[in-house]
């Protein structure tokens, strides 16, 4: 891989990583799937998904998969109030103008809602969108307009809450000397400060803040340096965080391993010796429940049999949580519109999503009260562990764990 192509692809998956932490039809034109709906009777319940795929950056094509299999799913079990739902779907290709187009179709479609999708440009897509009265619900938390546009309603609290409780858990399960290895951009500074502010606010020391160069390919030097007079180092490069488990495993070196959803994976276990292999224990933060949990049995058999579904990727468990939320929100409307949808979600007293996350609700009292932030009201995580090359609960019996105290005294401090 040349220099210029490393660059592009590693900084996008910094970008996702920083979110939270992923239709075929072409820029801006949208497609629909072939679910069979002929038992379903009244209008289509219209909704829009987009994803980047076939890039050179993060390509998310679970994103629209997830989508499809939750359409057929649910259309199954008796769609939408007895409506089909169709779910629209659209390639926005990692570029802005694409997204831009994706939101531009979602309006002329005359969409209930952009459910579950994948984008970094929302300072493209969600003033258009906002002007339509749209919502854009259960994004995967990759772009900053997420967190801070009026009509945007996340079901997790991205970058600022996982990380925050990925600090804590670390300095919970022991870690005293921390080490935090991310990619040399800009935005991904975010993800070391509240980091930070997990671990410092758990007791610890602050931790190492250890820059990769988006276009490094051997990692030796990284883990040395990760590794050295620390106990315990958080791998943040997302989907290239194998650079450094392959460096790490080459250096011989014992130091623990950790990391938020999506870095260091189940596959990347398996590949590295599954029960033997150098991740076994470490610290994994997350917004929802391991897979293996029964709240995502519906998820499981929606999905089963399609190889081209991860289960265990954050972005495609997030588009089913947000359908999820869909469908429970416009079950309670006399006439499903797009306004409809927006005052019920901003007044609801508590979403059900079956255990995959608290009650949601994005009432004004339950916003988190950061400028910037204040469209994030689920401020939870999960602490997971890696057991056996899979996620599993850190411990029998665990729950979610709520970082709202942290990032409010932080703010105010």
């Amino acid at each position: 891989m040349n220099d210029s192509r490393r660059r592009r692809t590693a900084a996008a998956s910094c970008l996702a990583v920083t979110g939270a932490l992923l239709a075929a039809g072409c820029g801006g034109e949208a497609s629909g799937s072939s679910a069979d709906t002929s038992s379903l009777k009244g209008t289509p319940v219209k909704v829009m998904v987009w994803t980047p795929e076939d890039t050179q950056g993060s390509a998310q094509p679970g994103v629209r998969l997830t989508a499809q299999a939750y359409e057929k799913w649910i259309n199954a079990n008796g769609g939408i109030k007895g409506a089909p739902l169709k779910v629209l779907t659209c390639n926005e290709k990692n570029d802005p103008d694409e997204a831009e187009k994706c939101a531009q179709q979602a309006v002329a479609e005359k969409v209930v809602a952009v459910v579950g999708s994948y984008s970094l440009a929302g300072d493209r897509y969600m003033p258009i969108l906002e002007k339509a009265g749209i919502p854009y619900l259960g994004g995967t938390g990759v772009s900053a307009a997420e967190f801070s546009n009026p009509l945007s309603f996340p079901v997790n609290g991205g970058t600022p809450v996982v990380f925050a409780a990925h600090g804590r858990q670390l300095v919970e399960q022991g870690c005293e000397k921390i080490s935090g290895v991310r990619y040399d951009l800009a935005a991904a500074a975010i993800v070391s400060q509240f980091l930070t502010l997990g671990v410092t606010s758990a007791g610890g020391s602050a931790p190492k803040d250890l820059k990769v160069p988006v276009t490094a390919t051997d990692l030796a030097p990284q883990v040395a340096a990760a590794t050295k007079g620390s106990d315990c180092v958080s791998v943040i490069l997302g989907t290239h965080s194998d650079l450094f488990v392959k460096s790490y495993v080459q250096s011989g070196a014992k130091t623990k391993l950790g990391s938020v959803v999506g870095n260091l994976t189940p596959q990347l276990a398996e590949s590295t010796g599954g029960s033997g292999s150098p991740l076994e224990g470490s610290a994994i933060t997350g917004y929802y429940p391991p897979t293996s949990d029964a709240a995502w049995k519906d998820f499981l058999a929606a999905t089963q049999g399609d190889k081209d579904i991860d289960t265990t990727n954050g972005a495609n468990g997030t588009t089913w949580v947000a359908f999820k939320v869909f469908t429970e929100a416009v079950g309670k409307l006399p006439t499903i519109t797009a306004k409809a949808l927006v005052q019920e979600l901003n007044s609801t007293s508590g979403i059900d999503t079956g255990g995959l996350t608290p009650p949601l609700t994005w009432k004004a009292s339950t916003a988190l009260p950061i400028k910037g932030l204040n469209r994030i009201h689920n401020t939870t995580a999960t602490e997971l562990t890696i057991h056996d090359g899979k996620i599993e609960w850190a411990k029998a019996g665990s729950t979610f764990v709520d970082v709202r105290k942290v990032l409010t005294a932080a703010s105010s401090g």
